[in-house]
């Protein structure tokens, strides 16, 4: 982790928070909740061998700024867009978990020429069938707690770390994550405006869906992609994403929680190493 560079860039109108390293072909890492860029420390290293490698706090969360309104999708989109511009870079491969695949996934559909290579993961896209099955029951129950404008982060103000936790060991089937990266998982989630910031994702969610329903009717993913399930999303995200796109791959990781950098690297990061491989000819996939 030695040669990771935070930088601090001013891009879509904020400053944001982005650890750099490594050199050759740009890969954009986007995180979730409740996460920061260190969701991928694992991952970074090994992908900087071969890439230059950015991966930013998403809008409101971690180090990056923590503005009134912009927590879309779309906006998000935008926001790593306008990092990929400031960082000099005008083509990259964009990789997308939990809350940072939905603008991943727009900005390949609004931007394909800026997007080399998609990968989602763990994660779901608005309205978009194919998600019956995982939504049987409905949705998972944070998502009303955290849609509530003002209750979430009233209610949990001094019990952010249980909070946290409680997602981290259910993302990894109670494995848990090494201790200084869960300590700065629940370092950059103390505090009200941290949480507001936080919560706020949540509930641009409909907004978000809307979006990506009007990219879908607008036309097709052309960008290569590649999705990828553990528990529990599973196989969801790409029984929504084998309709509307030319080129896919899908893959289930097996005994893995929702957060696989962390509970799965082993696994993750031969499969992003090769399909974001410049060596790598790809073609139509099923």
């Amino acid at each position: 982790m030695s040669d990771i560079e935070l930088r601090r860039v001013v891009a879509n109108g904020i400053e944001i928070s982005a650890a750099v390293a490594g050199q050759g072909s740009p890969v954009l890492l986007l995180h979730g909740f409740p996460h920061t860029w260190q969701l991928w420390h694992a991952i970074l290293p090994r992908l900087a061998r071969t890439h230059r490698v950015i991966a930013p706090d998403l809008r409101g969360l971690g180090a990056t700024a923590r503005p009134a309104d912009g927590y879309d999708a779309g906006t998000l989109a935008v926001d790593a867009e306008r990092l990929l511009d400031a960082l000099g870079e005008p083509v990259a491969s964009v990789v997308g978990i939990d809350a940072g695949a939905p603008p991943a996934f727009l900005l390949a559909m609004r931007r394909p020429d800026r997007v080399r290579r998609l990968v989602v993961l763990e994660s779901l896209l608005g309205r978009l069938p194919g998600a019956e099955d995982f939504l049987a029951g409905g949705p998972p129950w944070w998502f009303g707690f955290h849609a509530v404008p003002g209750l979430a982060e009233t209610v949990l103000i001094g019990h952010e770390a249980e909070y946290v936790d409680w997602f981290l060991d259910a993302g990894t089937h109670g494995r848990g994550v090494p201790g200084e990266i869960r300590d700065r998982f629940v370092e950059a989630y103390r505090g009200h405006d941290a949480l507001r910031a936080a919560f706020s994702h949540y509930r641009a969610m409909p907004a978000s869906a809307r979006q990506i329903d009007e990219a879908v009717v607008s036309g097709r993913l052309t960008v290569p992609t590649m999705a990828i399930g553990a528990h529990p999303v599973g196989n969801a995200l790409e029984r929504q994403l084998r309709p509307i796109a030319d080129d896919l791959v899908a893959h289930l990781v097996e005994d893995c929680g929702h957060l696989v950098p962390l509970d799965r690297p082993d696994v993750l990061g031969p499969l992003l190493a090769d399909f974001l491989s410049e060596r790598r000819e790809l073609g139509p996939m099923v």
